[in-house]
């Protein structure tokens, strides 16, 4: 993936409706946009933009089925967007492990000389 991709990507599951329609879709394993909308405060319109931003990522993939789209999860893509994730916070973590590590130099170098 590139990083213009990245970015689509993380931009599309940073908007809680679309984790929402995630959820949905991952619980029921298809739906379309007028059963996703049925349990949403969103109109059917609405929940079909959200739905062709995340096709346009590849998190979900639509199937024609007469006058509907049959949406469903992309299993791969969200296995690959879930190893990103991991390894993000991964990174975030050892970066956080180093900044306590040099806080408490600070505090301990502080203390020894204010103690002096």
């Amino acid at each position: 993936m590139s990083i213009t991709q990245d970015d689509e990507l993380w931009s599309a599951i940073g908007d809680p409706t679309r984790r929402t329609l995630i959820d949905l879709l991952l619980a029921s394993g298809t739906g379309t946009a007028t059963s996703l909308s049925a349990g949403l405060p969103l109109t059917r319109q609405a929940v079909s933009k959200h739905l062709a931003v995340l096709d346009r990522v590849g998190l979900i993939r639509a199937e024609p089925a007469g006058r509907e789209r049959h949406y469903r999860i992309d299993q791969a893509q969200l296995a690959r967007a879930a190893a990103q994730l991991a390894t993000v916070g991964a990174a975030w973590d050892a970066r956080l492990r180093r900044i306590k590590t040099i806080a408490e130099a600070i505090a301990h170098s502080r203390n020894h000389t204010e103690g002096a």
